[in-house]
């Protein structure tokens, strides 16, 4: 291994803070076993415990209808297109009722920017679900949803978190991300939130009190550079408000895209970057893995590439899987996988809080 390289692992090993230069190094090295122990070694000081993490919960896209047009998307439908949807809410409140009925306690709620639903349908939908199931935890409208809410409604963006919280929505997904790069925003969308106002609709649901995820799609026209760029705004973001509980990054799935022609970026870019994300975010307590994209397997491996919970359950998925990738993983598997890389499958909520009982440590609760 390079000495400059083996140097900046261990400083990041040891809980040292890596410049953008030094993070770029080592997304450059491509030493994926060196990044990989290095990226195990910190997950595994932050998380000293003998357990790693996964939820229950299902991702309900209440419309596909979206003004935006972003190029790496296959869910989305323009306004009046025949394919267009919104969900009715007797069988929105059917599928929280199915995901509640299989041990759930979140829902992770997106959908498209809907160009006429106002503000007090969104407040009317979250009102009737906690109305319903007042246990339940809304993980929803991610960022860019936000942003267009303040539009349709004419309102401060301070006044839509405030009336959202107020009608029960619970956190903040970190959806929309993709690259925190306007270069690349630019390149990929039209009609949709940029950097700076992507990270203001977290900064201001933070200083609210709010807690939320924090993501990353990477593997499309970004450079590696623009994904340190992406990494360090997030990272100055956490500095300032501590509101992001878990970073996720997936590969863009290209297939039945308008971007369909970019090479499908595999496990070794993804195993690669999720690493880099661990050794740079010091301030980011959880790193979950990304099997819904990766499969089985590789979602496994990822705990062992500085991912120490294994995400969601995720009882139902429609964005990537219009994308053409599909990955249905049962409970079973889920808990096999985190005992398979030798740790004991504990269940958690959004704020990664334990919400089961822990299990005797014995060998049949631990892998190999």
């Amino acid at each position: 291994m390079d000495s400059t390289i083996a140097k900046l692992l261990d400083k990041a090993i040891d809980g040292g803070r890596l410049t953008p230069d030094e993070g770029l190094a080592l997304l450059e090295s491509n030493d994926l076993a060196a990044l990989g122990a290095a990226a195990d070694a910190v997950s595994r000081r932050l998380h000293p415990e003998p357990y790693r993490t996964y939820n229950i919960d299902r991702n309900i896209n209440y419309t596909n209808v979206c003004t935006a047009v972003c190029d790496f998307c296959a869910f989305y439908r323009p306004p009046k297109h025949d394919e267009g949807y919104v969900l009715d809410r007797d069988v929105l409140l059917e599928k929280v009722a199915e995901t509640v009925e299989l041990g759930g306690d979140q829902i992770l709620m997106q959908g498209g920017l809907h160009p006429t639903l106002t503000l007090e349908w969104y407040e009317e939908l979250l009102q009737d679900i906690k109305s319903h199931f007042p246990h339940v935890n809304v993980h929803g409208f991610s960022p860019p949803e936000i942003h267009h809410f303040t539009k349709v409604a004419k309102l401060p963006l301070r006044t839509v978190l405030e009336r959202l919280r107020d009608a029960g929505l619970g956190s903040l997904p970190g959806g929309g991300a993709e690259i925190l790069v306007d270069r690349v925003r630019k390149d990929i969308t039209r009609g949709k939130v940029l950097s700076d106002d992507w990270l203001n609709v977290c900064r201001v649901w933070h200083e609210l009190g709010g807690r939320g995820s924090a993501t990353m799609m990477f593997g499309h026209v970004e450079t590696l550079a623009e994904r340190i760029e992406h990494l360090e705004r997030l990272r100055q973001l956490q500095d300032e408000t501590g509101g992001f509980t878990a970073y996720i990054c997936w590969t863009f799935q290209p297939e039945h895209t308008d971007m369909a022609d970019v090479p499908k970026a595999g496990a070794f870019e993804y195993l690669k970057t999720q690493a880099v994300s661990r050794l740079y975010l010091d301030n980011f307590a959880n790193i979950q893995s990304s099997w819904v994209t990766q499969g089985l397997k590789v979602g496994e491996l990822a705990l062992k590439f500085g991912a120490n919970d294994m995400g969601s359950l995720m009882i139902e998925e429609n964005v990537v899987a219009a994308a053409g990738t599909v990955h249905h993983l049962t409970l079973e598997q889920i808990q096999g996988a985190i005992r398979a890389a030798g740790y004991i499958p504990r269940r958690r909520n959004v704020f990664y809080e334990l919400v089961d009982e822990a299990p005797p440590r014995t060998p049949e609760t631990v892998g190999a």
